[in-house]
């Protein structure tokens, strides 16, 4: 069995986290490199939910409207669908111990006692958090 296949859950969904709001090379692009690491795990089944995947382009789609940086707001939109994942994958991408979200992400899935997972994003290769 590969590393990979370990993450292969029966039921539900992991939640994955990634930095965002300082990525260095801006906002679309934490939005792609998040998205395309949520398709890597998907073809490889993964099931899993990306909220910079899915709430970057909602932001965008309604400019001016949602700010893409309000924490508070991405973060309440994001906790009901925390909650109900089976676990946290965390990206170990450039950031991710600096990143506001992230810790607070790592922090919820600690008080729910979720199984949370420091991910390389290269070989999708995962060491328990």
């Amino acid at each position: 069995m590969s590393a990979i296949d370990a993450l292969k859950i029966k039921r539900g969904y992991f939640y994955l986290a990634t930095p965002y709001s300082r990525w260095p090379a801006g906002l679309d692009d934490a939005c792609k490199v998040a998205a395309t690491l949520c398709g890597k795990l998907l073809l490889a089944g993964v099931t899993t939910y990306s909220p910079i995947a899915h709430s970057h382009p909602v932001s965008l789609t309604l400019e001016g409207q949602i700010d893409p940086r309000d924490h508070d707001f991405w973060l309440r939109a994001d906790k009901p669908l925390f909650e109900a994942a089976y676990g946290l994958l965390v990206a170990e991408f450039p950031g991710w111990r600096e990143s506001v979200g992230v810790a607070k992400e790592i922090m919820w899935a600690r008080a729910h006692v979720k199984p949370i997972f420091l991910l390389n994003p290269e070989t999708l290769g995962w060491a328990v958090l």
